[in-house]
């Protein structure tokens, strides 16, 4: 649907949706005894309005943005993510605190809506925000007759390696923002919370602007496009992982809080690697192929955080949580640099140009 009627359409309807749900979300619990079965559905709408957002931006990214300026771009937009949990981890934990559990709701869903407005008001002109129905519609259906050979694409081995490797990133990911603050509550339980929900996720805006800069350097240089996402992506995934092994091993608050800040920053180094290594591949579908990965990842970050909680509860050891984190983004690692390409992989010429 981005690659037809754009993505910063998809973006903006989108975020109005999910705003408005976050926005109400208190308030329908207060209006209906089913508050259970409430709480799913909205959560499970959330999901699936922020299930665009990535696709939408690779989308947009790979139609916008020349091969060598993709890497800083997509990490200065990737650490808006990092800013988020950072915003939300220190004022949503004062809020939580202050106001009770509705306040973070009402904040975030009206941050969202203030963006939305921002956006509209002053980056947008009027003509990049109107979508004929008609037109709305025919991007919805997916014709014949399209240019994109998904058959032929899906055979091809660098597909499957990015599409694995942020498979597994994803995961990982989620695994980490899930269980990093049960870990610090129940390893240091005299510790502040705005503490660890804020100190990693403020050391990952400025690693994720420096593997993004780093990155298009090298490239600039003359350095092979796949030999730099790869050397990104061995920090991303691999060097990484060795910190959060260490996260594991230690009973020092201190160091845990090192050892976290610096395999969630380091995990940023992602965006400069297979976050961009789709826009390489098939800059004509690469919201539709980030789509499946991202997909996958979030499918399996549920099996992982559910895996990681039956082993705490199993073994009552956080080691083999982190060893589960280690051992997912190894494997994705490897299908990556053993497969990895940076060549053009789909036969549409329209962003050739790039």
């Amino acid at each position: 649907l981005s690659s037809r009627i754009g993505g910063e359409k998809v973006l903006l309807l989108s975020a109005s949706a999910w705003g408005f749900l976050t926005v109400l979300t208190p308030l329908l619990t207060h209006v209906t005894s089913a508050h259970l079965l409430f709480m799913t559905s909205s959560r499970f709408l959330m999901g699936l309005l922020q299930g665009v957002y990535f696709p939408s931006l690779a989308s947009l990214l790979s139609q916008k943005v020349r091969e060598g300026e993709r890497a800083f771009t997509y990490s200065t937009v990737g650490t808006g993510s990092q800013f988020g949990t950072l915003v939300i981890g220190g004022a949503g934990s004062l809020l939580l605190d202050w106001y009770g559990w509705e306040s973070v709701f009402y904040f975030s869903g009206l941050l969202t809506l203030l963006w939305v407005y921002c956006t509209c008001k002053y980056l947008l002109s009027e003509k990049e925000l109107i979508i004929p129905i008609d037109y709305l519609m025919r991007g919805l259906s997916i014709s014949k007759q399209t240019k994109v050979p998904w058959k032929q694409l899906f055979k091809k081995a660098p597909i499957w390696a990015v599409i694995i490797a942020q498979l597994s990133t994803a995961s990982t990911f989620f695994t980490l923002l899930s269980w990093l603050p049960t870990f610090f509550k129940e390893t240091f339980p005299e510790s502040k919370g705005w503490v660890f929900n804020v100190v990693p996720w403020l050391v990952a805006i400025p690693t994720s602007l420096f593997s993004g800069f780093l990155s298009d350097h090298l490239i600039s240089q003359g350095y092979k496009t796949i030999t730099i996402r790869k050397f990104m992506q061995v920090i991303g995934s691999g060097v990484s992982s060795i910190f959060a092994l260490c996260l594991g091993q230690t009973s020092s608050f201190c160091k845990a809080i090192v050892f976290a800040s610096a395999s969630v920053g380091l995990q940023t180094f992602n965006h400069s690697g297979i976050s961009v290594n789709v826009q390489d591949l098939a800059p004509s579908c690469a919201g539709l192929l980030f789509g499946v990965g991202n997909t996958g990842g979030a499918l399996l970050g549920v099996v992982c955080v559910y895996l990681a909680g039956y082993l705490i509860e199993t073994t009552g050891s956080w080691v083999s949580v982190f060893n589960l984190v280690a051992a997912v983004n190894s494997v994705g690692l490897c299908a990556f640099l053993m497969f990895g390409e940076a060549q053009r992989v789909d036969t549409d010429s329209t962003y050739m140009d790039l």
